[in-house]
């Protein structure tokens, strides 16, 4: 199996690459906006982890 069919996989690859960014070397909108892109990209991986949609009666197609 391909490890880029697996759930998660690009919100991981996403995540990884902005942390990746050095910081240092933007400016504060861009930081700003950098912040920003990171917690809602944690957030959506919280919301989509198995065990978060076993706690609700949430459904998820394939």
């Amino acid at each position: 199996m391909d490890p880029r069919d697996t759930p998660g996989y690009r919100l991981h690859r996403a995540l990884s690459n902005l942390n990746s960014i050095d910081i240092a070397q933007l400016d504060d909108p861009d930081r700003k906006r950098l912040a920003e892109a990171t917690t809602l990209l944690e957030q959506v991986g919280l919301l989509t982890r198995r065990s978060a949609l076993d706690e609700t009666d949430v459904e998820v197609e394939s």
